[in-house]
């Protein structure tokens, strides 16, 4: 599979992250109510759950899980007693439920404090390299089905 290079701040570059999250939530299933893309700069996405719990995940310090405040399409979502959930910018998708259940229960590797992993404002780290993996996968499903 060829990964192309996608041009920063392109329609196609601002929606890259929704095939990775959208795989999160496939893999979350009934627990996640409803779920958006927010601004850019940096990207992210808001999972909304169906216990009134949010996860939000950005293109810096990967996802957080609190109570959902505010927020909406297009919006920056805000979140009470916030705990990250670890595992790096962009874990597996499989890892992310885990993930989730051990951020809940207060152990493994969350914590409330903010993890840096990059920053958006460099577009030619090759992070976008990782989100176009992502995109495959969802163009090859399409095309086989």
């Amino acid at each position: 599979m060829a990964i192309r290079h996608v041009e920063p701040y392109t329609d196609e570059w601002l929606q890259q992250p929704s095939c990775y999250v959208q795989r999160v939530v496939e893999l979350l299933g009934a627990e996640v109510g409803d779920w958006w893309e927010g601004p850019c700069d940096p990207r992210h996405a808001t999972v909304h759950l169906s216990d009134g719990s949010a996860l939000v995940w950005d293109e810096e310090s990967g996802w957080r899980l609190g109570r959902f405040v505010s927020g909406g399409r297009g919006e920056h979502t805000e979140l009470s007693g916030v705990r990250y959930l670890g595992h790096g910018l962009l874990p597996r998708p499989e890892r992310v439920p885990a993930a989730l259940a051990d951020a809940r229960a207060g152990v493994g590797a969350s914590t409330a404090w903010r993890p840096c992993y990059r920053s958006h404002r460099n577009c030619r780290d090759g992070f976008d390299v990782a989100l176009a993996f992502y995109t495959g996968l969802v163009d090859a499903g399409r095309s086989s089905l």
